[in-house]
């Protein structure tokens, strides 16, 4: 329990994090070390960690993304100055980690997740998944229900490879069959597109959740925007109503897009992370 006099000093140091941002969003001043974790027969992940209390803070990148996005980093910052545990990684294939991204698939990245959550972090965490990796998160918890105190999804992209390749119509679907790949354009790709194997939809069928309900009975906070052209935001909707979780916020952002890194997405989605850890934590 805290004192009354500890209480007041911990909302001081949140009002001066609130008050940085968005210079917090803009980088962490003095990042954390990036740190290698080799697995025996798979690649090295690479991943930051800062030490401090519970519950701790895991980020999960979207597709094709990394640990070093504005999102993550704000994120550092602000469990920084609450003195919480963080922790942030790259996919097998992504980032700093060790492979090539198109040998890796859905199953390969939920590995990943459940590694970092079973060998780098201690305690109850929340998870913070953007776009593919909220899909991520909510694998992770029906994977380790007891490793999870609560789960924040931004633009939640949950079965998003295959729902958007069955609504291709009939021909085109069987053009891409017949080619064994599916290019699809993105503006978040350098290239302009980005071309998934037919193997990693058919792997990625193994782990759609849409379709009953989720067992995840946790505190689950789903932020979307209404401007997402990559993910629509009534993905967001079916999660809420599939998990069995009483405990279910879906917040709506008019002007917001798929990525959320504006400085008031960014804003957002550390107040609700800090009104999470509130709520967890008994304060006197």
């Amino acid at each position: 329990m805290a004192s009354a006099a500890q209480y007041r000093g911990l909302l001081q140091v949140r009002a001066r994090f609130f008050s940085l941002l968005p210079q917090a969003a803009a980088g962490v001043r003095n990042k954390t070390t990036v740190q290698f974790a080799t697995r025996p027969d798979l690649p090295k992940l690479a991943y930051r960690k800062l030490k401090g209390k519970s519950p701790g803070v895991v980020f999960l990148p979207g597709f094709a993304s990394n640990m070093s996005g504005q999102k993550a980093e704000a994120l550092e910052e602000f469990c920084k100055s609450l003195g919480h545990s963080y922790l942030r990684f790259d996919y097998s294939g992504c980032g700093a980690s060790e492979g090539r991204m198109e040998d890796y698939n859905i199953g390969a990245w939920k590995k990943d997740v459940l590694f970092v959550l079973d060998k780098l972090v201690e305690g109850p965490q929340i998870l913070v998944g953007s776009s593919m990796g909220g899909w991520l998160m909510l694998l992770a918890a029906l994977a380790r229900p007891e490793k999870i105190a609560a789960l924040v999804g931004i633009a939640t992209a949950a079965d998003h490879f295959v729902t958007a390749f069955n609504t291709l119509p009939v021909e085109a679907r069987k053009e891409i069959e017949e080619r064994g790949s599916w290019s699809f354009p993105s503006r978040h790709s350098e290239e302009g597109s980005y071309t998934l194997s037919l193997d990693f939809l058919k792997e990625a069928e193994n782990h759609c959740v849409l379709q009953s309900p989720i067992p995840v009975s946790c505190p689950l906070r789903l932020i979307h925007g209404l401007q997402d052209d990559d993910v629509p935001w009534h993905v967001s909707m079916q999660v809420a109503e599939r998990v069995i979780s009483p405990d279910v916020d879906v917040i709506l952002r008019k002007q917001g897009r798929h990525r959320m890194s504006e400085k008031e997405d960014i804003k957002l989605m550390v107040y609700t992370i800090d009104d999470l850890i509130d709520k967890l934590t008994t304060l006197g």
